[in-house]
């Protein structure tokens, strides 16, 4: 992951969401009105946050094959960064509710699922903060990442489709201002897959850097 032409995809691709996300016709929904525009940065943000996390999962079971503690900090990297894009996916659906539910907070099951996901992966932090022994606490959090992965999904996949909801997926959802995938016109589609993809470079490479001043900083450490 070290060539540049990946760095420079993201960057291009961002531009191009941020300037087609604002500017291209969008097709009025319900009472979304321009609000729809966020479904270029709402939920792509989610999708790389998802990604970020599953390789933050890898990395995990990696170093509990291999005990390579370079494993260990890329898996803390990504789910640091994973955990950053569902903050940043939380307020923007918050300031999307807002206008389409009429307040930013309804304990909405969807909204009170994904508060609990993103404070069990919070918890992994302070799990790994409370080791000092770096063996120990690569080992633990490990497991605890595996086990907050196969939570965080049922949590944010599934759970919210089986109550009533007015997020898009829920029970009851159907008639309210909310999106599905039979919403997403040709032109919508046109930003929106871009936008995704670019996203999650953005997360990946800000995660690739931290990897690389953690890896020094341990380097350093240990001749210290």
């Amino acid at each position: 992951m070290k060539q540049l032409w990946w760095k420079i995809l993201a960057v291009v691709l961002l531009l191009y969401t941020f300037l087609a996300g604002f500017l291209i016709k969008v097709p009025i929904i319900g009472n979304l009105q321009q609000t729809i525009r966020n479904l270029f940065f709402h939920v792509p943000m989610w999708f790389g946050q998802m990604i970020l996390l599953l390789v933050s999962l890898v990395y995990a079971i990696r170093y509990l094959r291999t005990g390579h503690l370079a494993d260990d900090i890329r898996s803390r990297e990504f789910a640091r960064t994973g955990i950053l894009y569902g903050i940043l996916g939380l307020v923007t659906g918050a300031v999307w509710a807002n206008y389409t539910w009429g307040e930013p907070w309804s304990n909405d099951p969807k909204q009170i699922a994904v508060a609990i996901a993103l404070l069990i992966y919070l918890a992994y932090f302070v799990l790994r903060s409370s080791v000092t022994d770096l063996d120990k606490r690569a080992r633990i959090s490990s497991v605890y990442n595996i086990f907050a992965y196969f939570v965080y999904i049922p949590l944010i996949m599934i759970l919210p489709r089986l109550v009533e909801s007015l997020h898009p997926g829920g029970q009851g959802a159907e008639g309210n201002p909310a999106l599905s995938g039979q919403d997403l016109d040709p032109t919508m589609r046109l930003v929106f897959w871009p936008a995704v993809l670019g996203w999650t470079l953005l997360g990946v490479w800000a995660t690739q850097l931290h990897i690389r001043i953690s890896l020094l900083k341990e380097k350093n450490w240990m001749h210290a």
